[in-house]
């Protein structure tokens, strides 16, 4: 996952404004009692992070890929 598409679903399940909140604030004991944003400064896999995040916040699984999108033509 690239660190892009972890923001895109931060934003898209959370809200923009609220996703970064989370990220500076949450902490996750899965990526060393860091939040989002210092375990990515420390270069935990964007996948983990968002992993992470969803678990913490109870996400149910069939949402931690956000919503599904069409191909670009």
């Amino acid at each position: 996952m690239k660190l892009s598409e972890f923001w895109f679903l931060m934003g898209h399940e959370f809200g923009e404004g609220y996703a970064r909140v989370l990220a500076r604030d949450l902490v996750l004991g899965q990526c060393g009692d860091f939040t989002a944003e210092e375990a990515l400064r420390q270069g935990f896999n964007p996948a983990e992070v968002w992993r992470a995040v969803c678990q913490v916040q109870e996400i149910p699984e069939e949402r931690w890929w956000g919503p599904d999108i069409a191909p670009k033509r």
